[in-house]
């Protein structure tokens, strides 16, 4: 398991059908292995607002996702385009 569970991780894709951005922060929330040796294993994340709010819960192949790094800042971004 390349990221340990209720680790901290950046979506490392646009996902614009559910809202979230390349650089989103979630907590992975489970692993799922492979289902054949020719596929990726994947992660459950949940992404959350701000105040601690479940914005989403994604199902994503490992390579979705990156580990957070030292020389990052976290940032906010209003979901209000998303709603409309």
């Amino acid at each position: 398991m390349k990221h340990p569970l209720f680790s901290r991780v950046a979506l490392a894709v646009d996902m614009p059908a559910e809202g979230m951005r390349r650089g989103d922060v979630a907590t992975v929330v489970e692993w799922h292995p492979a289902p054949t040796p020719l596929d990726e294993p994947g992660y459950s994340v949940e992404v959350f607002s701000a105040v601690g709010d479940t914005v989403a819960v994604l199902t994503v192949p490992e390579s979705h996702l990156e580990p957070l790094r030292s020389d990052e800042v976290l940032t906010v971004r209003s979901l209000a385009a998303r709603a409309a």
